[in-house]
């Protein structure tokens, strides 16, 4: 009943009357006169933001074994254009402030190279004790080599540091098989590529840059294969060295009268 209505009572004549909420007894009106209150609105579901807070965590927090792709590209240095690219090595740029947001001061950056046909078919290792060495390379198409602390990747860069990893550098270590990351020269011109793999000594792979473009190293040439046969040879060329073998003819014949009138 709500304090506008009246309670029933009986009168003087018998008649029932109605006496106001407001004649009552304070005491009387809080346990007999209440106020209708309208139904509570039913309570919102807490599902909608569980799942919002789970988004939200797997997308900035990244879950024990789940490997975060940086939007980084290995690329070949412009620094030493002549030499950034041989016959069994080529130089890559440092990933600097590449891997900063996603890794602590504990954790080793590694370069994984493979042949160009097979980076689909790779894949991480779980850890560092299972790493594709290099010795069983091609016939193993890729393995990683130069792991080294995230903290030599500073974005600072002093003036005379080197800020470019030459891959292919190592010869001592090529059947070396207590040297799994041996960095050794690569076998052929390729095509190859490689990508960089942020590992952690406890939990295994944290995140990783995009493959690389194709890389295709300097192919030599046999010297067995060279055609020293003068029938190769252009018609100028011909022509020239005629020529200057009939002057020397010359010049030899004169230093011969020379010598024997000369005595």
């Amino acid at each position: 009943m709500c304090p506008g209505e009246g309670r029933v009572q009986a009168g003087p004549t018998g008649a029932r009357t109605q006496r106001p909420c407001s004649q009552r007894s304070s005491r009387h009106y809080r346990t007999s006169c209440r106020v209708a209150k309208s139904p509570a609105p039913p309570a919102a579901t807490g599902m909608p933001v569980l799942l919002a807070l789970l988004l939200l965590a797997t997308t900035t927090c990244p879950m024990r074994g789940q490997v975060v792709t940086v939007p980084y590209e290995p690329e070949i240095t412009a620094l030493a254009p002549e030499g950034n690219i041989t016959s069994s090595t080529f130089v890559l740029e440092q990933p600097r402030c590449v891997f900063n947001n996603t890794v602590s001061d504990t954790d080793e950056i590694w370069l994984v190279v493979s042949l160009s046909s097979a980076i689909s078919n790779f894949t991480n290792p779980t850890s560092l004790q299972s790493l594709p060495p290099f010795w069983q390379f091609p016939e193993t198409p890729n393995y990683m080599t130069m792991g080294t602390s995230s903290l030599n990747y500073p974005c600072e860069k002093s003036s005379g540091q080197i800020t470019v990893l030459r891959v292919g550098n190592e010869t001592g270590c090529v059947l070396d098989r207590s040297r799994p990351d041996c960095n050794g020269p690569l076998p052929g011109p390729g095509p190859y590529r490689v990508k960089f793999l942020a590992m952690s000594p406890a939990t295994g792979p944290k995140a990783e840059t995009k493959w690389s473009a194709p890389i295709t190293l300097k192919t030599v040439k046999d010297p067995a294969s060279i055609d020293t046969w003068p029938g190769r040879r252009s018609a100028g060329m011909i022509v020239i060295t005629t020529i200057l073998s009939i002057l020397l003819a010359i010049l030899l014949a004169c230093f011969i009268a020379t010598l024997v009138y000369g005595w």
